[in-house]
């Protein structure tokens, strides 16, 4: 994740970004930031679990359980 990935996710999240800094105004907006965060992540370990299975079928299921944890 590149750091205009995180810039643009923050700014998504409701950040107000000066040029200089992004800053959160309330903690909800900081919230819905590391929900975004966390599910950029756990969307790109899933192309490296279908790398490392041997099985489609295994892949899928840890995929699935990954994707899951974001409606946790």
């Amino acid at each position: 994740m590149t750091r205009e990935d995180i810039i643009k996710m923050a700014r998504i999240a409701g950040a107000h970004d000066n040029g200089h800094e992004v800053r959160f105004v309330e903690p909800r907006y900081l919230a819905r930031f590391t929900a975004l965060v966390a599910e950029a992540e756990r969307e790109a370990i899933c192309p490296i679990v279908y790398g490392l299975c041997v099985s489609d079928n295994n892949a899928q299921e840890i995929v699935n359980a990954i994707r899951a944890r974001g409606s946790e």
